[in-house]
């Protein structure tokens, strides 16, 4: 269902793009003997590494083996971001899994592209092993993948064979995307590489290709997407733009940048700055807009322009905002919503007098308000016979293993303790997750 192509800088001056020749590295795997290594492995035990090759060896290729065991790895890692049935389908790279979006996040994306441009094809820049080009495929949509490393192509497209065998035509092409002739292109997706030889990469225009470019590719293109890093300082995200923060399981993941032209499918007309808690469907863009998106509920919050919430006395309910909210400065909806209000105007927790369900915050039942002492916090603990302590902080510079480890706990019974500030005053409060 594809090929792997390369692609000279000007392409319309050049010949037509031929079928790059299979990597050295990946072919052998794909061979019978390497899909039987693959297989042997699956469940190895990395600590014994090095007697498992030296009896491999007898039987294989040195080089094999060594391909295979390093494959291998990178499917026990991957099966956090994949899980364990298209993890051990799939293959990687070092940096391409470190890059590579989380499979439920990856999904969800997908599908708002299905929605936005359901009869398109998605151009995904930096395709890297294949992650979202996989779940675009899955969800229907025809791709073209492109990435300069002739490696990660022949592996986005394999991945792809490999996960999504029913979906369109792909095609995997091999280029500098800053040279890659977008023209006439659907809608774009663009993950640039924000990780460098010393690590992660903060500054945007950093970023490999950077995000002016990216965000400029998209505009002309006419509708499409940027993966950003969910830190991004509000003020550097285009006002043509929609901003998205995703979370998985709580943990934040990542953001994104929504475009579509206006007047096209989804562009936001029908649905206003003054959408509630998901309406207008995933589709909608609104230019401006800061959402937060849940998974794996799928639970989206949007904002609606409030100010501030106001500062209150604590209240016998404390909410810890999703990370994802609280990324996408959204709080006040959140307190909005529980008729709440913030314990200090710099702190992300809300408290509220009556509990009420919502998906964008883990509620806690409060029964203790402290000031900050070690002291004072250890002797309520042995009194109620503590064992387990969980410790949330905003605010504090308290570590918490530290603060474990010095109060010496013993006891039946569990608990969570806050360490923040209430109106400015450094203070402990002691609660428990709310029934």
């Amino acid at each position: 269902m594809g090929r792997v192509t390369d692609r000279a800088s000007s392409p319309a001056a050049s010949p037509p793009p031929v079928p790059a020749p299979a990597t050295p590295l990946l072919a052998p795997l794909l061979s019978a003997e390497g899909q039987a290594l693959l297989a042997e492995l699956r469940d190895h035990d990395p600590a014994q590494e090095l007697a498992l090759a030296t009896r491999l060896r007898r039987d294989h290729p040195a080089e094999l083996v060594s391909a295979a065991l390093a494959q291998a790895r990178l499917r026990q890692r991957g099966v956090a971001k994949f899980g364990a049935e298209d993890a051990y389908r799939m293959y990687f790279t070092p940096h391409g899994i470190e890059q590579a979006t989380r499979g439920s996040v990856a999904a969800h994306r997908a599908a708002r592209f299905r929605a936005l441009a359901p009869d398109s094809r998605v151009t995904d820049l930096c395709c890297g092993i294949g992650g979202d080009a996989i779940e675009l495929a899955r969800a229907g949509l025809a791709v073209t993948a492109v990435d300069l490393d002739p490696l990660t192509c022949e592996i986005a497209l394999t991945n792809v064979r490999a996960l999504a065998p029913d979906g369109p035509p792909m095609t995997v092409t091999r280029a500098d995307v800053l040279e890659y002739d977008t023209t006439g292109a659907d809608a774009l997706f663009i993950d640039p590489a924000r990780r460098g030889g010393r690590g992660r990469i903060f500054d945007p225009e950093a970023y490999s290709p950077p995000l002016s470019w990216a965000v400029d590719a998209v505009r002309r293109a006419g509708a499409g997407a940027v993966k950003i890093a969910p830190g991004i300082p509000h003020e550097l995200i285009p006002d043509d733009f929609e901003a998205e923060w995703i979370s998985d399981g709580g943990d934040v993941k990542e953001a994104v940048l929504w475009h579509r032209r206006e007047g096209g499918r989804g562009d936001g007309r029908e649905a206003g700055r003054g959408d509630r808690l998901g309406d207008g469907g995933p589709e909608i863009i609104v230019p401006g807009r800061r959402r937060a998106t849940l998974l794996p509920s799928g639970a989206t919050l949007t904002g609606r322009g409030l100010p501030d919430p106001p500062v209150r006395p604590v209240g016998r309910f404390l909410y810890e905002p999703d990370g994802a909210v609280i990324r996408a400065h959204l709080v006040a909806e959140v307190a909005e919503d529980l008729d709440g209000g913030l314990l200090d105007e710099t702190i992300a927790y809300i408290t509220a007098d009556e509990p009420r369900a919502t998906p964008f915050a883990t509620v806690y039942e409060i029964t203790d308000q402290l000031p900050f002492g070690l002291k004072k916090l250890k002797a309520l603990l042995r009194e109620r016979e503590v064992g387990v302590l969980t410790v949330k902080k905003r605010g504090s510079a308290v570590e918490p293993e530290e603060l474990r480890r010095r109060l010496k706990l013993k006891g039946p019974h569990a608990s969570t303790v806050f360490l923040t500030r209430v109106a400015g005053a450094p203070t402990m409060l002691i609660g428990h997750p709310a029934e």
